[in-house]
């Protein structure tokens, strides 16, 4: 979308539901994913500050509905790459919540044991792949996941995410144009959050980024990226298309990263006025508005907040990792031979400590 608040009749005080496929308790699911991916980036940003996690800090703030509702609307068996700013597809698949802090601090009970003190992590039974650096690489994994269940006639989709920034880059294109022509079961989730780093939209792009999905053969939707219910209801339509054969679909979420680039950016970059307008479209608030009737918010809000702090507590007491592992797990335990029937790494010495 162009820049601004695209979509901003979303603004007003009408909550009404957007999907008939979510129940009450599914609205509520959604409503405590968010809060949870709010209230565990906020603890690990603080953590941060306190020189507890290595490195610099990425959070989705602001966006938390993205992730939230795209991952809800994929089946156990599909996959996800979620990247810097998708926290929720984590906590929605199932990942611990001490793990994931544990994760932010590297010590040795988080995801990847220490390996990574920051997001560049997944989870392989859980069904969530760990993101690559460079942006949109996932989109290409994405893509031959998505090609892998077609050519074994699995009834299977994979979803990934990227920016707005990502478009810019020929990786976004190659997806796009091989998942169309081969009628790929993806599905390509934009977070349109107004700006690459410092880059505003105005910048980056002439034409609407659905424009460019209709170009490469593929229908492209663009949806309001604050609204959980919104976004799910476009990832589900996007999978059922998918399923059954139709290929790949581009969902535009238009939202906005109310943070910084990384803990390190203060964004100075950005309009007061912008960040003003869309701060009344707060997503958490936004789906507290829709279920205000028949929940009891503040319960809700105490209690996930209860989680985080138990499990905060559990990842503190957790032990940093012994260096004399740092090499284990660098190579797959099973793999396939090469044509000689030697393993991959067969030629190389492992040296006992």
């Amino acid at each position: 979308m162009a820049m601004g608040i695209a979509g901003s009749d979303a603004a007003d005080d009408s909550v009404a539901d957007v999907s008939v496929h979510l129940t009450r308790a599914d609205r509520v699911e959604l409503l405590r994913t968010m809060l949870t991916m709010r209230g565990i980036e906020q603890r690990a940003l603080n953590l941060y500050r306190q020189g507890r996690v290595p490195g610099s800090f990425y959070d989705g703030f602001g966006q938390e509905a993205v992730s939230t509702g795209a991952t809800f609307a994929m089946a156990a068996e599909d996959r996800i790459c979620a990247l810097h700013r998708d926290l929720a597809a984590h906590v929605v698949r199932g990942t611990a919540l001490e793990r994931i802090l544990a994760q932010y601090m590297g010590r040795a009970t988080g995801v990847t044991q220490g390996r990574d003190g920051n997001v560049h992590f997944g989870d392989k039974d859980l069904g969530v792949v760990g993101m690559v650096s460079m942006l949109p690489d996932m989109m290409l994994v994405a893509t031959g996941m998505a090609m892998a269940f077609k050519l074994r006639g699995e009834a299977r989709a994979a979803l990934t995410f990227f920016g707005d920034g990502s478009t810019s880059r020929g990786d976004f294109h190659e997806a796009l144009n091989w998942a169309a022509v081969q009628r790929l079961p993806v599905i390509f989730v934009l977070e349109n959050n107004q700006f690459a780093y410092s880059t505003p939209l105005a910048k980056q792009w002439t034409v609407e980024p659905i424009e460019r999905a209709r170009a490469y053969g593929m229908p492209g939707v663009s949806v309001d990226g604050n609204d959980a219910e919104a976004v799910f209801e476009a990832v589900r339509a996007a999978r059922e298309r998918a399923i059954a054969g139709g290929g790949p679909t581009l969902v535009e979420a238009v939202t906005m990263r109310m943070h910084g680039h990384a803990a390190h950016d203060d964004m100075r970059y950005v309009p007061a006025e912008l960040l003003a307008q869309w701060r009344e479209r707060d997503p958490i608030e936004l789906q507290e508005r829709r279920l205000a009737a028949e929940l009891d918010v503040a319960a809700l809000r105490a209690e996930v907040q209860a989680a985080i702090d138990a499990a905060t507590a559990v990842a503190l007491r957790a032990p940093m990792p012994d260096p004399a592992t740092a090499t284990d797990g660098v190579f797959a335990e099973q793999a396939v031979p090469l044509g000689d029937g030697r393993a991959p790494w067969s030629g190389f010495a492992r040296t006992e400590a």
